[in-house]
C-alpha cells in the first residue's frame, strides 16, 4: 500500500543529460528516458550503476513519452511522433505531427488512441494502431493578449477516456470529448501566467500540466505563481483546482515553502492524494490532500524534476530531470 507520509528515498542516479519524460514498462520493471541529448534510452533502475540502452532518436529534445503494452511512443522538438517497437529495440513509424515544439504526449486509458500538444497551439488526436490522425482540436489562440507566440504544454484524458483537457501558457483550459473532438468547457486560471510589459517586455508562465481526479469530478491544473524577476523562476510553485460540474476554481495551493514550477501531476488511483513535482534549482515532490485542503508531504529533491513515474503497485516513485534519476519508497 503506498503511503507519501512514509516516503523515503532509496537510491539515487546521476544522468549525463537532462531527462525530460519518462515512462514506467511494466512488465520488465525499466524505465524509458528521454531529454536533452535527444536519445530515448531504456534502463534497469535497481542496477547499481546505469546502463542505458539506446532505443533510437529524435532531431531535437525528446519532450514526451507514451507507453503501450510494447509500444512507445515518442515527441519531441522536431514536430515528430515516432512510434517504437521497445522488445525489438526498433522504430515502427515516424510521423510529421506539427510545425512545432511538441510539449506533451499522452496515451489514453485503454491505449487506443493517442494526444499531442505543440507550439502550434494544436492538439491533435492519434490512433495507436495505425498512427492516423483522428482529430485536430483548435481552441487555444496562437498569441497571448500582449502579441507574443503563447505555447500549448498539457494534454490529458480522464480516467474513464472520454474527455481531455489541454491548457496553454496564459491559462486557458479547454475540456473536450474525445470520441467526437466537441468543445465541452472552458476554464480560466490566469494566475498562471507573468507579464513584464516594463524591463524585460516578456511573459512567462503557463499551465505545465493538468490531471483529471480518477472521479472526474475535477481537475488540478499545474505550474508557477507571479514572479518578480521573470530572469529566474523565483514565483511560488502553484497548484490550482476547478470543480468541472460547477466550472469554477474551488482550491489554491501557492503557499508552500518552495520556489518554482510544478512539472507534472499524478493522482492516486482512489484520489487520495495529488503528487506534483518540479523545482527552480533545486527540485521537490509534493503531495496533496485535496479533501482535506493540506499538503501531506512536502520532499527536496537535489535536481529539477520534469518527469514522474510509478510502478504497478504505486509504492515506488521515481523522478527524473535535470542530471539525475531518484527513486523513492512510499511503503506503509
Amino acid at each position: 500500500m503506498s503511503n507519501p507520509e512514509k516516503l523515503k528515498s532509496t537510491k539515487e542516479h546521476s544522468l549525463k543529460f537532462i531527462a525530460l519524460a519518462m515512462a514506467y514498462q511494466s512488465s520488465t520493471g525499466r524505465l524509458l528516458l528521454g531529454g536533452s541529448d535527444f536519445k530515448i534510452y531504456s534502463v534497469d533502475p535497481a542496477a547499481a550503476k546505469l546502463e542505458f540502452t539506446e532505443l533510437g532518436k529524435h532531431e531535437s529534445y525528446v519532450t514526451g513519452l507514451a507507453l503501450v503494452g510494447q509500444t512507445l511512443i515518442s515527441g519531441g522538438y522536431d514536430g515528430k511522433l515516432t512510434w517504437w517497437d521497445v522488445a525489438a529495440g526498433k522504430e515502427i513509424r515516424s510521423v510529421e505531427a506539427h510545425s512545432k515544439w511538441i510539449r506533451q504526449v499522452v496515451a489514453s486509458p485503454d491505449g487506443k488512441t493517442l494526444a499531442s500538444v505543440a507550439d502550434d497551439m494544436v492538439c491533435r488526436v492519434w490512433d495507436v494502431a495505425s498512427g492516423k490522425k483522428i482529430h485536430e482540436l483548435r481552441g487555444h489562440a496562437e498569441r497571448t493578449p500582449t502579441h507574443f507566440l503563447s505555447m500549448l504544454y498539457a494534454v490529458r484524458f480522464s480516467a474513464d477516456g472520454k474527455r481531455l483537457a489541454t491548457a496553454d501558457k496564459v491559462g486557458k483550459i479547454v475540456v473536450w470529448e474525445a470520441a467526437s473532438g466537441k468543445q465541452l468547457q472552458v476554464l480560466e486560471a490566469p494566475g498562471f501566467y507573468t507579464w513584464d510589459g516594463r524591463q524585460r517586455i516578456h511573459s512567462i508562465g503557463g499551465i505545465r500540466d493538468v490531471a483529471f481526479s480518477p472521479d472526474g469530478t475535477h481537475l488540478a491544473a499545474c505550474g508557477i505563481g507571479h514572479i518578480g524577476n521573470i530572469d529566474h523562476l523565483d514565483g511560488p510553485a502553484r497548484l490550482e483546482v476547478f470543480d468541472l460540474t460547477a466550472g469554477k476554481s474551488v482550491q489554491l495551493f501557492d503557499k508552500t515553502r518552495h520556489k518554482g514550477i510544478i512539472n507534472r501531476l499524478h493522482f492516486a488511483p482512489g484520489g487520495e492524494w495529488l503528487l506534483g513535482v518540479g523545482g527552480a534549482g533545486n527540485g521537490f515532490a509534493l503531495f496533496f490532500d485535496l479533501k482535506g485542503k493540506k499538503i501531506v508531504k512536502d520532499e527536496n529533491v537535489k535536481f529539477h524534476v520534469h518527469a514522474a513515474a510509478f510502478n504497478d503497485n504505486r509504492d515506488t516513485l521515481y523522478l527524473a530531470g535535470h542530471h539525475g534519476l531518484a527513486i523513492f519508497s512510499l511503503k506503509g
